[in-house]
């Protein structure tokens, strides 16, 4: 059985030490042999030893030795050592002792008082206590504050005693006179600690008695006092009122501790605005004042629970939250901002841009670290600012199109999914929105925010003079045609060396994409990077533009989205323009681009050659811009905007829906009791007492005092452990908190004897982990005991959790009986709880955790069509591409095959297979298996077959 322990000493086991050798040291006259003797000793009893041998020793050469470190290692010994036997009755030989404690509490040094009073305060056994409580009332009187404070802790832990009252039964009159002439404020704080935990009446009166004084009250008692308000509070909440004025005072009190405690104690007490408002203000003072940014997330905490529960009082506070942003660190920053969105209104919508707009500027300069990360964020909250007060987008979208040609991607990106979205949402502001964009296009460094933008102008350049600048504006970012020379061609690997040190960050690859919808797209794309400066190398490369050297590092898929954009122009030319030798003009060089670029990705030159699906759309454009249809005409001019707001829509949707689910809906019960106001006695009451009385009544009238659906899950997690029969009944209520687990057990001595030593034994399996065993109880015949126990989860996966009651009776002390314990099984879903996040954020996290196995494929079969069709009959597989996409040109080729008979009805298959080189294929197999919406990595194989060999 494992006892309680209030020392814990590190102990190196490798070099033990031997009773004999210790017994030895004791009894020699050296001091210093004594001293680590004597720290062997108790190193050795912490571990579980036992040397009953060694008590005697100790008690005869250790006793009388008169050295400090020797006294005060000996009471550390009688601290931790048996002075019971196995019955729980004090063993003879320690009243030895007693004489040695009273002449300490004598001595004439200040230490070896203070620290034998700390050791009493340690003393469970009454037999040990009671002949030295004249002494330890003694020293209440000594000159020493530190005696003097240890003193009191000795005569409270006398009191708290189980036969406490009847050894010291005036100790709350003696500590309380005490407590009216000490000035020392330790000594203070542990006498008003005492009246609070054992006469709780005088420790109010004394409170009201010097409430004038507290705010010059020492910090140490000044948290007492709080602890002390908020139980009186808590079991009569009649009287708060009175209280919280104590709380408002110490509101200004020098003690930051203090000062956080009143804010967290005056919102548990009152909902008045007056408080609510004082408590907030408070919590921002802390903000600003404290450096340590531990501190002022805790802050931010206690803000966004103000913020949950009394937003009204919290908008007008946003601007003061806001001011948290000067801090450097991204995770307080990210917090300011998720508050401060949720405050915005009509009326401080205008202070809160203005403030965000600021600090967007400020990370111009460079100077911080991590600038990009940062824009970032602010972009993406000026964003939904935008979303939700449109009048607003004007002032900032044009402030955030500088920021198009950003070095953190991902920030640029931000910028230019916000613009997409406030040019259709806003319409006055296209037009001004166009020109901008296509006087900074020529900046923009990312590939992906090039598709973008080019998307942009392709949707939203209406007028003749838009389409004629955008046309211009993406040739002269494209730069001369052709892309590349004959000599040059020629050169072969020289020349595909120099166009490679165009982008020196900028690297082709090869790589599927993950969709919204969790299926895979591939595609040749350039790494989402910022490019570098290029590299001036000779012939057609001298003077690149941004689209020109992304195109030229091969990033096809760029030039797909650039030949759909001119032809989108074009055709939209035709619609405003009425010179047909302009439309003409502007047909033949948007064919000469696309042959260009057709031209580029068929030659030596790249490294890679244009993937088919890049190909196929830049001949579609082509064939397109030869032939047009009134049909087609229409999908491409209005098709692909009508998607986009239907996009808009449902986005917008979802965020309806979930916010009318967080929406709290309560409604009083209707016997439920209802206070009148303005028939309540007045008398007496100040200004805060009144709201805090209202804030009472409005609250209980809409039912937000009601926790029914909470009783009612409560009822849910009651577990029963034992019968109904059994001598002991107990159950169970588990609380799980993030990966901490709280059984609350009950237990009830169904018999009429009285139940001793009866201890709960539990034991987990599983990755759970049991903090601190419970306690021995005595159980008095038909009563109940709650016990807790604490329980750590380290991993996801299913525990559960068994164990006993053991026990002794009165009446047979030697046998112990053992009740078996239902098991209790902690489910996964118990400490998991829902989430959703973003289209972006899901696909970067997918592609990070490598949720599939990836099957290589090897073959000596030239022709996808033929390896797809051994596939499907090898492994019995449906395929689910349309038979026309499976037509075409040899190159690359990717298709979704559905594994019935394999894998499963719920496993998706992806297929990737490209032509080599040498004409051989390769590629790889994707397999990803849902369950419950959880995503798991299959370990099945699969086996290809071709011509009898696997």
């Amino acid at each position: 059985m494992e006892k309680s322990c209030s020392l814990v000493v590190h102990f190196d086991k490798g070099t033990p030490a031997l009773a004999t050798e210790i017994k030895e040291a004791l009894e020699g006259n050296d001091v210093t042999s004594k001293i680590e003797a004597l720290k062997k000793a108790i190193m050795l009893l912490l571990n579980g030893e036992t040397i009953p041998q060694l008590f005697i020793t100790v008690i005869r050469y250790v006793l009388t030795c008169d050295d400090h470190t020797v006294q005060k290692l000996l009471l550390l010994y009688l601290e931790i050592t048996d002075k019971t036997d196995s019955r729980g009755k004090v063993l003879p030989e320690m009243i030895l002792i007693c004489q040695n404690l009273r002449n300490n509490l004598q001595s004439p040094n200040e230490f070896i008082r203070g620290v034998t009073l700390r050791f009493l305060c340690r003393i469970n056994e009454s037999e040990i206590v009671e002949p030295l409580i004249p002494s330890i009332l003694s020293n209440l009187e000594h000159r020493h504050p530190f005696v003097r404070r240890n003193a009191v802790l000795a005569v409270m832990s006398v009191y708290k005693l189980p036969q406490g009252e009847q050894l010291l039964d005036s100790a709350p009159e003696i500590v309380e006179k005490f407590l009216a002439s000490e000035q020392d404020p330790s000594s203070k704080r542990n006498a008003f600690l005492m009246l609070f935990s054992c006469s709780q009446d005088r420790a109010v009166n004394y409170l009201f008695s010097n409430i004038d004084r507290i705010i010059d009250w020492g910090e140490q008692l000044q948290m007492i006092v709080l602890e002390l308000i908020k139980k009186v509070c808590r079991n009569n909440k009649g009287e708060k009122g009175k209280y919280i004025k104590i709380i408002i005072s110490l509101l200004s009190a020098n003690s930051t501790a203090v000062v956080y405690e009143c804010a967290g104690t005056l919102v548990s007490l009152s909902s008045a605005p007056t408080a609510i408002k004082a408590a907030a203000s408070t919590y921002c003072q802390l903000l600003l004042s404290q450096s340590d940014n531990n501190v002022k997330l805790i802050v931010l905490d206690r803000l966004n629970e103000l913020k949950s529960s009394n937003r009204e009082i919290m908008v007008d506070m946003v601007m003061d939250v806001l001011r948290a942003l000067v801090t450097p660190n991204h995770d307080i920053r990210r917090k300011t901002i998720d508050i401060a969105l949720e405050l915005i209104t009509p009326k401080n919508i205008d202070q809160v841009v203005m403030m965000l707009k600021k600090e967007v500027v400020k990370t111009q300069n460079g100077e911080q670290e991590k600038n990009g990360e940062y824009r970032q964020m602010l972009v993406q909250a000026i964003h939904t600012c935008a979303i939700k007060f449109p009048e607003v987008a004007s002032t900032v979208v044009h402030l955030l199109m500088d920021f198009l040609g950003d070095t953190n991607v991902a920030s640029a990106m931000d910028v230019v999914v916000f613009v997409r979205e406030i040019i259709e949402t806003n319409p006055k502001l296209r037009v001004s929105i166009i020109t901008r964009l296509l006087d900074t296009f020529y900046q923009i460094r990312a590939a992906r925010v090039c598709s973008c933008a080019l998307w942009i102008i392709g949707e939203y350049c209406l007028s003749l003079s838009e389409v004629e600048s955008g046309i211009a504006t993406i040739k002269q970012c494209l730069g001369d045609l052709p892309f590349y020379t004959i000599s040059e061609d020629g050169e072969g690997q020289e020349t595909s060396k120099a166009v490679q040190q165009v982008n020196s960050t900028t690297v082709s690859s090869r790589r599927p994409a993950i969709l919204a919808d969790g299926t895979y797209a591939t595609q040749s794309a350039a790494l989402e990077t910022a490019m570098s400066p290029p590299t001036l190398v000779q012939g057609s490369l001298s003077s690149i533009g941004n689209l020109r050297s992304l195109i030229l590092s091969g990033d096809f898929f760029l030039g797909a989205v650039v030949a759909c954009t001119l032809t989108k122009l074009v055709l939209r030319l035709e619609e405003v323009q009425t010179s047909k030798v302009e439309v003409n003009k502007a047909t033949s060089q948007t064919l000469l681009i696309t042959v260009s670029m057709l031209q580029l990705g068929q030659s030596s030159v790249l490294p890679h050659p244009i993937d088919n699906d890049s190909h196929d759309r830049i001949v579609l454009c082509m064939r397109l811009l030869c032939n047009t249809g009134d049909e087609i005409r229409k999908i491409w001019l209005q098709s692909c905007r009508q998607s986009f707001v239907k996009m808009l829509a449902d986005k917008q949707r979802r965020e309806t829906e979930e916010i009318k689910a967080k929406a709290q809906i309560s409604n009083a019960q209707p016997d439920d009791l209802i206070d009148f106001y303005h028939l309540k006695s007045r008398k007496g009451m100040s200004q805060l007492e009144l709201e805090d009385e209202v804030q009472d009544d409005l609250k209980r009238a809409t039912g937000e005092f009601t926790k029914d659906a909470d009783d009612a899950n409560k009822l849910n997690r009651i577990l029963q452990l034992t019968g109904f029969s059994d001598p002991v009944y107990a159950e169970a209520y588990v609380t799980v908190h993030h990966y901490d687990i709280v059984l609350d057990v009950t237990v009830i001595n169904r018999t009429k004897e009285t139940l001793q030593n009866l201890c709960l034994e539990l034991a987990t399996m599983g990755d759970l982990k049991l903090v601190e065993r419970p306690q021995n109880y005595t159980l008095a015949p038909e009563s109940s005991k709650q016990i807790k126990a604490n329980i750590k989860v380290s991993s996801t996966e299913t525990g559960v959790i068994f164990g006993n009651i053991v026990y002794e009776t009165s009446s047979n002390v030697l046998e112990r009986t053992v009740i078996v314990l239902n098991d209790i099984h902690i489910d996964i879903m118990d400490y998991i709880a829902p989430a959703s996040c973003a289209d972006v954020a899901f696909r970067t996290m997918w592609a990070e955790f490598e949720w599939e196995n990836k099957v290589a494929v090897n073959t000596v079969l030239q022709d996808e069509r033929e390896f797809l069709g051994h596939i499907i009959k090898s492994t019995n597989m449906k395929c689910l591409t349309p038979p026309s996409a499976l037509e075409g040109e040899c190159g690359f080729l990717a298709a979704n095959l559905y594994a019935k008979s394999v894998f499963g009805e719920d496993a998706l298959v992806n297929v990737s297979i490209e032509k080599q080189g040498d004409g051989k294929l390769s590629g790889y197999i994707r397999i990803r298996s849902k369950t419950q919406g959880i995503a798991l990595s299959l370990g099945d194989k699969i086996t290809l077959k071709q011509k009898g060999s696997a």
